[in-house]
């Protein structure tokens, strides 16, 4: 019976080395990881969910570094960092994603936003509902009257993206496709996410006319209402990844703006080391509608990319538990719950 029972005891500490010789493994083999934490809001918070999961549910050291669209995706082929790249709106460097997987250089592991992401210009709905007439971006640059430049009288104004940003990239494009200037239009730099942001809220608190570059899933578009335009042309890709897309081409032609595909990048030198943290991240993937629900409830209670991540991991464990181990998902729970 003394017998039996060392050995009992013996085993199990056996299974609880071979447990925790088994996590110091995973927590080896995943290592350091840097996560581009993108300056919007849906990007931000998927980076510090990434970060907890992966550090909490698998003993990686996950920091967050700055990044942007075109930097990061072109840093990741050029220079193999950061490691992950959570959100990839990667239909707006076509050609610089496309040669880094034919390289070996970077892996799309899932796609974070299952529906892909909606770009183009918009105008609010209640300019919409009063002028009908404005159904496409060439409908509307017949009327530079209708959006009056702030600091330009007489012209029009497109309200653009900051600097770094692929919508900004495509819309400087369309606006010389669209031979926006030649109607009467000037482009607007709002610099920043958040004057993007406040040139809308300006014009629907004031109900005012505006038209710009903009996205979705966002909170913001669920708070103020707006309607995407149509194009002038069905979409073709050759044209796209030729001009539309590409900062230095200097003859685009007008096209319609297709659904983004929004990957989830990582380099092949952390794909080949990260272990089962690579499973989750090939998981990891959600609706538009789970986001602009997050982002909504972040943006009323100001919550940061970290607060958001944190609530989502508290309120939806019937989602998140599904892209990650029994274990981890334990770890995970105790370390935020």
């Amino acid at each position: 019976m003394k017998k039996l029972f060392a050995s009992t005891i013996l085993a199990a500490g056996i299974v609880g080395l071979s447990s925790a010789f088994a996590t110091m493994a995973s927590a080896a083999e995943c290592g350091e990881v840097t996560i581009a934490n993108m300056n919007w809001q849906s990007a931000e918070v998927l980076a510090n969910l990434d970060q907890i999961i992966l550090t909490e549910g698998y003993g990686c050291t996950a920091e967050l570094v700055a990044g942007d669209t075109v930097p990061t995706i072109t840093s990741m082929v050029e220079k193999g960092k950061p490691d992950v790249a959570p959100e990839g709106w990667i239909d707006f460097l076509p050609d610089v994603v496309n040669q880094g997987k034919k390289d070996g250089k970077i892996i799309s592991v899932s796609n974070s936003l299952s529906e892909g992401g909606v770009s183009g210009w918009w105008i609010p709905k209640y300019f919409a509902d009063a002028h009908p007439d404005i159904k496409t971006i060439p409908d509307a640059l017949k009327h530079p009257e209708l959006f009056p430049a702030p600091e330009e009288p007489g012209k029009g104004a497109i309200y653009n993206g900051p600097s770094g940003w692929g919508i900004t990239r495509v819309t400087a494009q369309f606006f010389k496709a669209y031979e926006a200037e030649k109607a009467g239009f000037v482009l607007v730099d709002t610099g920043s996410a958040a004057g993007l942001d406040g040139s809308i809220a300006r014009a629907y608190e004031r109900k005012e006319p505006w038209i710009g570059a903009y996205w979705a899933p966002t909170a913001l578009l669920g708070k103020y209402e707006m309607v995407k335009l149509g194009h002038a042309a069905t979409f073709d890709e050759a044209e796209w990844k030729r001009c539309n897309t590409v900062e230095t081409c200097a003859d685009p032609k007008p096209n319609e703006w297709p659904k983004d595909n929004v990957e989830t990048l990582v380099t092949k030198e952390f794909a080949d080391r990260a272990g089962p943290a690579l499973d989750y991240l090939k998981t990891r993937s959600w609706t538009n509608e789970t986001v602009n629900k997050l982002l909504a409830w972040m943006t009323d209670n100001q919550a940061t990319g970290e607060a958001g991540a944190k609530y989502f991991l508290k309120n939806n464990e019937d989602l998140w538990t599904k892209w990650v181990s029994p274990e981890a998902a334990e770890k995970i729970k105790a370390a935020v719950m």
